[in-house]
């Protein structure tokens, strides 16, 4: 096996958590994003069909949690990153990225005009060997609270860098 790829520098971002993001959830973002994935369940674009199933508003639908609030003060213009997030340093450069799925739970329902807060952490770092050479998986959590402080989705994404 070559050196290791974690170092102690990796290892202090596991479980540091980002600075909050702010996400609005809007009525025409719900109604694009139904639409750009094929729903075509009206409660996704008529306010009285969701509230005839329920609803308060229009809700997200499954894989949406809002809209970031983009501010240039704070966010990288070019690769989209808060410019204070914690930073994964490894031993030497992995060119390359690989998504490795994610997951989202949601634990209660989310509807236009609701106004989510963001915050991400490393949850795990593993080193692997495989065909093309060492590789990192990467597993980060991201729990979305809404305006009332509950916490109405925890979302858990992995990356793979080779």
């Amino acid at each position: 096996m070559a050196e290791p790829l974690i170092t102690a520098e990796t290892r202090a971002v596991i479980g540091v958590e980002s600075d909050p993001v702010s996400h609005e959830v809007t009525r025409m973002g719900i109604r694009m994003f139904a639409r750009a994935v094929g729903h075509t369940d009206r409660v996704y674009y008529d306010v009285d069909a969701a509230r005839a199933a329920g609803y308060r508003d229009l809700p997200c639908p499954p894989g949406y949690l809002g809209t970031p609030v983009f501010d240039p003060e704070l966010t990288d213009t070019t690769t989209s990153r808060r410019k204070a997030a914690p930073t994964m340093r490894t031993s030497r450069p992995l060119a390359r990225r690989l998504a490795g799925g994610s997951t989202i739970e949601y634990l209660t329902d989310i509807c236009a005009g609701d106004e989510l807060v963001q915050r991400t952490a490393i949850a795990s770092i593993e080193e692997r060997d495989a065909s093309l050479g060492q590789m990192l998986i990467v597993t980060t959590q991201s729990t979305f609270t809404n305006q009332d402080g509950t916490v109405v989705a925890v979302v858990q994404g992995t990356g793979i860098q080779y």
